[in-house]
Parts: C-alpha cells; structure tokens; sequence
C-alpha cells in the first residue's frame, strides 16, 4: 500500500492545491488518479513532484507493508531511530555474516561503526573489514528498499555491487564488481559452477524459484543452498546470498534467520552436506530464526509475531 499523506501535508502547508500541481509540473491525469487511488508513482514523478515542493521522495511517498517486521525495518529506517530492530538487525547480521567470511572487526567495533561512523582503530585492522562492513550496512538497507520486488538478477548483481566496490579486490582486472565471475573457483574442496554456465544456472534457479505459489522458509534455505552451490561471483557469495534469504523473508512475512559466526561451523556443514542430508542446514537456518526472535522479545515486539 502506497501513503500520500505526506504529499498531501506539504500541499496543505504551502496552500497548493493538485490542480495546480498538476498544472505546474505537467502531471498527467492517470499520475493524479494514481495518488488519489494510493498507487504507486514512478521514480520520475515522485522526485519532480518532492523538488517542486523542497521535500524528501520518502516524505511525500511512502510504502506501507502488511507485512509488521518489513514496516517497522522501513519506519526505524526513515526515522534513523537508535535502539530498535532496524538497529539491532544492522549490527548483528553485519558482524555475523562479515565475521563468517574472515572480517577481524568485533561486534561492539560494528556497533561503533553503525552508531557513529567511527571507528578506535587498533593494531591489524585491515580497511577492507571496516569499508565491508559500511557496504554492508548499506546492503541491508537495499534489501529493505526492495523487499516486496521479485527477486532478479539485477537485483542480486547490485547487492554483490554495494558489497564489493572499492574495495581492494576493485582493483584487480580480472575480479568482476556486481557481476558474474570471470575465472572457476573451488569452495571446501568441491568444484562450483563454471563462468561460461553460471549465467544460466542463476536464470533457471530463479525461475523456477519465482514460479512457486506459496514460498516458505524451506523454500527459501533451499535457493540459499542451491545458489551457494552456483557460487556465481568471484567473491562475497556468502553475504550476498545470506543477504538475498533476508529480502525473500521480509518479501514472504517469514521471520527472518541470523547465522551467528559462533554457528559457522555447524552452517558451512549443513552448505557442504545439502546434497545428501538436508536437515543440517534446515536446522541451522531454523536456530537463526530463534536468534532473531530473542531480538523480537528483547524489544518487547515477539507477542505480535506469535
């Protein structure tokens, strides 16, 4: 569901009725009807019609979601608000999924970094760790922004793009940022897909992911498992399809699940195993799931999602 209240307020406080918006910016009168029905505006429309009226995009449109965590994720996030589940989320799956891929930053230096852009460097800290882990802060952002939208290569390309920019591996020829990889790579011994097949690999897995009626958490850690397998980029596979789990979550109102490093272990067993056994990793996932309840309890929200 697509709010104009904003629009409608700054309209009231300027004194500038829709006749005249219209008038003045050339609107259309199926955009018009669009606002008057709640649907959503291009991108175009909105940012000509929030500079007009000196306002934010997110001021005069906002999406409301039935789905309760992805709304509150998108309120916390407009509002900056310190201390709640948007906060919270950002810190523990940033120092999580970073840590499992090797970052030597602590938690409470992600939490600094999160909080106020800071960071008391010591001894060994590697500017990759702390660029990453701001990457990966805006990661989640991202997934916030596009959380409703079907999942898509482009989509997974960008997330792998946020992640990766300027970062040292930019810099080689060869390493390929938002893209799919150029050279094989091997994962724990195990022979992933190759460069020349990986693109049709990642179309047939989404295809036959996006035709499912009725997604669940299975479901989801079954395209986890199956893109892992794919390993599509040079680098980065782990967040980025730790990352997509948490979008297909928030996009299915399914709680979503938080692999804690200290679980790695026990997660890189379920990855490796999937083939033969796929309950390791299905319990895995599943205590993730209860780790992001304690944060709903913690914040007194886990009696709405009982």
């Amino acid at each position: 569901m697509i709010s104009y209240e904003g629009l409608e307020k700054a309209l009231k406080e300027k004194g500038i009725g829709k006749t005249e918006l219209s008038t003045e910016l050339g609107l259309s009168t199926r955009t018009v009807a669009k606002i008057a029905k709640g649907e959503k505006l291009s991108k175009r429309s909105i940012h000509r019609i929030a500079e007009y009226l000196g306002e934010s995009t997110d001021v005069i449109m906002k999406e409301i979601s039935d789905n309760r965590i992805l709304q509150i994720l998108r309120e916390e996030k407009d509002m900056k608000l310190s201390g709640g589940l948007y906060h919270e989320l950002q810190v523990r799956m940033t120092y999580n999924s970073n840590h499992i891929e090797g970052s030597r930053l602590s938690e409470e230096q992600t939490r600094l970094i999160f909080e106020t852009n800071t960071l008391d460097v010591g001894d060994g800290i590697q500017v990759d760790d702390v660029l990453e882990t701001v990457h990966h802060f805006r990661a989640i952002d991202y997934v916030i922004d596009v959380a409703e939208d079907e999942l898509t290569e482009d989509i997974i390309k960008y997330f792998h793009y946020i992640l990766k920019h300027d970062t040292k591996d930019s810099t080689l020829e060869w390493f390929a940022v938002g893209d799919y990889k150029k050279r094989a790579n091997v994962v724990g011994g195990r022979k992933t897909t190759s460069p020349s097949e990986v693109s049709n690999h990642m179309k047939s897995l989404l295809h036959e992911y996006n035709s499912m009626e009725n997604v669940d958490i299975e479901d989801i850690i079954a395209f986890h498992a199956d893109f892992e397998y794919i390993h599509p980029f040079q680098d980065g596979n782990g967040r980025v399809g730790r990352l997509i789990a948490l979008k297909e979550c928030l996009h299915h109102d399914i709680i979503p699940f938080i692999i804690e490093d200290s679980k790695k272990n026990y997660y890189y067993r379920g990855l490796s195993e999937w083939r033969n056994e796929k309950g390791y990793l299905i319990d895995t996932c599943l205590d993730g799931q209860d780790t992001f309840v304690k944060i709903l309890d913690m914040l007194e929200l886990a009696s709405d999602f009982a």
